[in-house]
């Protein structure tokens, strides 16, 4: 394992081997998304209080559960950047934080759509929905460190201290319906046991989350290909790369 690890570290090698990945990543996202979208707008039924209205969760919850888990990546990365000073993983920590920014503020804004008439108000302060702010401001914290430093690496460690200081607040996020008092529902898909949404709203969502998920890597990688590109264009492999495109386009 540490073998693989330590040979898709290298620039030229992940480059290649994710351009490998990239069909089959897009091929099924494809059919997932279909799949949920059909199960979220047309099979699955009405909520009994809510109406069509609860239709946003499916946009919603996939973005909410995506903006923990890039952070907890950007966690990973931060960690590879600090210690082993990889340099793939600067790449990716710099590549991933508007995306992990995007879906952050995409759950704040549709969970501010869907309470104005379900609780009668666009933003209350409780405990989930200012921690979730909190986990915005920590990624426009990074990547602004990240482009105000002119020295790549030190952007970058300055970058990954920030960010694991802020690991911090992703299990207040994700408890915080429980540790506290708060107009935003508890735990439903989570109590994998008896979750408390009917099962055929469950399976869109479920699938709507993988989706989300395969639309994250496929869009990191295309950032991350990009930024290799950039990082390593003095070398020969890269030059190679280039001459063998301009020809290929001729």
């Amino acid at each position: 394992m540490f073998k693989f690890f330590y040979h898709y570290s290298s620039l030229r090698n992940f480059y290649f081997f994710s351009e490998k990945l990239m069909p089959f990543l897009i091929t099924i996202f494809l059919g997932l998304i279909i799949y949920s979208l059909y199960g979220a707008l047309i099979s699955a039924p009405a909520d009994y209080q809510q109406g069509d209205s609860f239709r946003i969760i499916y946009v919603h919850v996939p973005s909410a559960w995506m903006s923990l888990l890039v952070y907890m990546a950007m966690g990973l990365s931060a960690v590879s950047v600090l210690v082993w000073r990889v340099k793939l993983a600067e790449i990716t920590l710099s590549a991933i934080a508007p995306i992990g920014a995007t879906f952050t503020l995409a759950a704040l804004v549709t969970g501010s759509i869907w309470g104005k008439p379900m609780w009668g108000t666009w933003w209350e302060w409780d405990a989930r929905l200012t921690s979730e702010l909190v986990l915005l401001f920590l990624y426009l914290g990074v990547i602004a460190l990240l482009r105000a430093i002119d020295d790549r690496r030190t952007g970058a460690r300055s970058a990954s201290i920030l960010c694991l200081i802020g690991i911090v607040n992703i299990p207040i996020v994700h408890y915080s319906v429980e540790w506290w008092n708060t107009l935003h529902q508890g735990p439903t898909v989570s109590k994998f046991d008896s979750p408390s949404i009917h099962i055929d709203m469950l399976i869109p969502l479920l699938t709507m989350t993988v989706a989300f998920m395969l639309y994250f890597i496929i869009i990191s990688l295309y950032r991350i290909r990009s930024a290799i590109l950039v990082y390593d264009k003095e070398t020969q492999w890269v030059k190679d790369l280039i001459t063998s495109s301009k020809r290929e386009q001729i």
